[in-house]
């Protein structure tokens, strides 16, 4: 095919005649028009203004705007707040549902309901914690969920992490892996966000992770939201962590930390039973434990009996022979610690490895939806646009599962990349007719029927 280059005006031509018609009427992510018409099917405007600082009458955009346009430069394919005055803003400015600001008003609003991070000293160490606490940002994250659909339930499993976001913001400190982040913690449900607190990268998952949960689980209380099963792994493997559990939940499951006292009680398993885990040989056994007997000390001083527990134990022979340093054989040893004593204990190890979800979401987070890309240099500030995001998360979750019943072509384990694709990205423009604004679409939305 041959190129003819006619200048000043560069229009290339080939054998086909091929012309550029410009119109600045016509955008090129149409079908974002359907999901913010969702958003207000959600009254989506009404939580934010009910829920955020109220603004002064000369204020020229609500929050409705400000969180409308920040959320549509992820479901345009944007991955940073700029991407909303240099590659986006031309394009969404002119729609019928919200005005678009500047990235920088956006992020003053996000400044401006930022909440002082708390710094906090371990007892063992002088090391400084730095953690970012804003209740009133995760408390609408949680009443947005409830209208979505999140109910207080018999069966609501709630799974907690934290992961490290590798960063080089001007308060972030080094990791255990010997580079600057953060090491939020977050709780889901299913593959909804409930709740996100920030802290830095030197306070590890266990420092005060009690406080932490503490906050957590009495927000979902104080919205009606019931906990019924706990997950997580072995950075809650901590006696004040397990107390704080058993308070708010009927169910826990935990893996638990090799220890001396673990190797012990793992030593008088007497019934290993030989099973398959894809072409291994394993064994599995249980045997009642009563954990943190030390750590409880001054608890069984005060008389408090410290209860048992069933503790399910995976080994699987070591391929070089190493010998373990606890149990003094050549083992791998895998535990979880629950109360559940229901659940056989192929049941347990399925249930608890089912929190491995919780992985692909922090992938999700951070490659979808702008975690790996947080705009301030400060880390309370850094707070509110983790949780805003993760509200962003939690919608499109909301609108791939809605729209996948409605249109051909969607599916629910979408990526939000393959859903821009599918369809966000078709040529539309409002025009007027009859005093009415109508959409017009330059492609095809197939409707299922």
């Amino acid at each position: 095919m041959r190129f003819y280059v006619f200048s000043p005006n560069l229009v290339l031509l080939t054998k086909h005649d091929m012309k550029v018609l410009k119109s600045s009427h016509i955008s090129p992510f149409g079908g974002l028009n359907f999901v913010l018409e969702e958003f207000d099917r959600l009254k989506l405007g009404e939580l934010l203004t009910e829920n955020l600082p109220r603004l002064s009458a000369q204020s020229q955009y609500s929050w409705k705007d400000i969180l409308y346009s920040f959320w549509s430069v992820y479901f345009c394919g944007g991955d940073c707040i700029e991407d909303l005055s240099g590659n986006l803003s031309h394009h969404l400015k002119g729609n019928n549902f919200h005005l678009v600001p500047s990235p920088d008003r956006i992020l003053r609003r996000f400044q401006g309901i930022s909440q002082e991070k708390k710094v906090l000293s371990s007892q063992r160490s002088k090391a400084r914690h730095e953690f970012g606490i804003n209740m009133a940002v995760n408390r609408l994250n949680v009443r947005l969920l409830k209208s979505l659909g999140l109910k207080s339930a018999d069966s609501n499993v709630l799974d907690y992490d934290n992961t490290i976001i590798f960063n080089n913001k001007a308060d972030s400190v080094n990791t255990y892996k010997k580079a600057p982040g953060y090491c939020p913690g977050v709780g889901i449900i299913g593959k909804r966000i409930v709740y996100v607190e920030n802290r830095n990268g030197n306070s590890n998952a266990r420092f005060l992770q009690e406080d932490t949960l503490n906050r957590m689980f009495s927000l979902l209380e104080s919205q009606g939201i019931k906990i019924t099963t706990f997950r997580a792994d072995g950075g809650s493997y901590v006696y004040e962590i397990l107390k704080t559990v058993v308070k708010y939940t009927d169910y826990f499951y935990i893996r638990a930390r090799m220890s001396a006292q673990l190797a012990s009680a793992i030593s008088k398993i007497e019934q290993w039973r030989k099973i398959m885990i894809g072409n291994e040989i394993c064994y599995r056994g249980e045997i009642e434990f009563t954990p943190f007997v030390r750590a409880a000390r001054k608890d069984i001083a005060k008389g408090i009996i410290l209860k048992k527990y069933r503790l399910v134990v995976t080994k699987t022979k070591r391929k070089d022979k190493q010998t373990n340093l606890f149990t003094g054989d050549d083992f791998l040893y895998s535990a979880i610690l629950t109360n559940n004593t229901d659940k056989s204990t192929e049941e347990v190890v399925s249930f608890y490895n089912q929190r491995g979800a919780i992985e692909k979401e922090f992938d999700v987070l951070k490659n979808d939806f702008g975690w790996k890309n947080m705009p301030f240099s400060k880390l309370e500030q850094n707070t509110v646009f983790l949780v805003f995001t993760a509200m962003c998360r939690n919608l499109y979750q909301h609108i791939i599962t809605r729209f996948s019943k409605i249109y051909e072509n969607l599916k629910i384990n979408f990526r939000i990349k393959k859903f821009i694709f599918r369809f966000i990205c078709i040529p539309a423009k409002w025009i007027k007719t009859a005093r009415q604004y109508k959409l017009k679409i330059y492609g095809n939305i197939h409707f299922k029927t």
